[in-house]
């Protein structure tokens, strides 16, 4: 299957309203890697084989996930959390549909369930979720696993971007997390959903950066990072100019 990437946007307009709200285009311009855990949403294989966008942001997020973790950072791998269909769902979905859905976590052990090509560490959380939000209170055991360790900032990656990505990011910021959505690390079916979910988090609940953005916050003295991207085969793409 072929990685994609997709052809994502934020409307200048926008950028330049942001920056003449608060004196700067980015929300957050430095982190704590100590602090700061990158959320993997749903990258399991029922997600990742249907999609080459999703395919295409594994990289990625593999990289960042290097890279936060030594620098003493954590890394939480987001499962769906295997259900039966509620009465709801069955009627929302539709039976077959809600069936499907429920089951799209996959068996076996959470770490056996995450996309195989993710090298996942023993300090790293594994939880299930069992609501689109990973942040939801009563769904995910995830905000308290976070506040354990003392995060206050949380990188948003995975799939699908304007439902459980975004659902999660949403949720995180009603919670009081810095929320830094990855736009080349999410994926969507279309650009068009994918580029909404972007407009959305940057107008209101977080701010958006690439992944070579993230890497330089996470380690501002490493002088080679354009070059683990590009070498790493990712589409390097920034916000758009002033």
């Amino acid at each position: 299957m072929e990685r994609k990437m997709h052809a994502w946007r934020i409307e200048e307009r926008e950028i330049k309203r942001q920056e003449s709200r608060r004196g700067r285009r980015h929300a957050y311009v430095s982190l704590a890697p100590e602090r700061t855990a990158l959320i993997v949403v749903d990258m399991v294989p029922f997600f990742v084989e249907e999609n080459e966008y999703t395919y295409g942001i594994v990289p990625n997020i593999a990289l960042l996930a290097d890279t936060l973790r030594a620098r003493g950072g954590t890394v939480a791998w987001i499962l769906p959390g295997v259900t039966e269909p509620t009465a709801l769902n069955e009627e929302f979905f539709g039976v077959e549909q809600a069936r499907v859905f429920a089951q799209s976590g996959g068996e076996g052990p959470l770490r056996e369930r995450v996309w195989h090509e993710f090298d996942i560490h023993t300090e790293d959380l594994i939880v299930e979720k069992t609501a689109t939000s990973a942040f939801f209170p009563g769904f995910s055991p995830l905000p308290e696993l976070l506040h354990e360790r003392g995060i206050d900032t949380v990188v948003i990656t995975g799939t699908v971007t304007n439902v459980c990505s975004e659902a999660s990011a949403r949720d995180a910021a009603t919670l009081n997390y810095r929320v830094i959505f990855v736009a080349d690390g999410n994926s969507a079916r279309r650009d068009e959903d994918h580029n909404s979910t972007l407009y959305t988090i940057y107008r209101t609940y977080g701010d958006v950066r690439t992944t070579e953005d993230v890497i330089q916050l996470i380690d501002e003295s490493s002088g080679s990072v354009a070059e683990q991207v590009e070498g790493a085969g990712h589409q390097r793409l920034r916000l758009p100019n002033r």
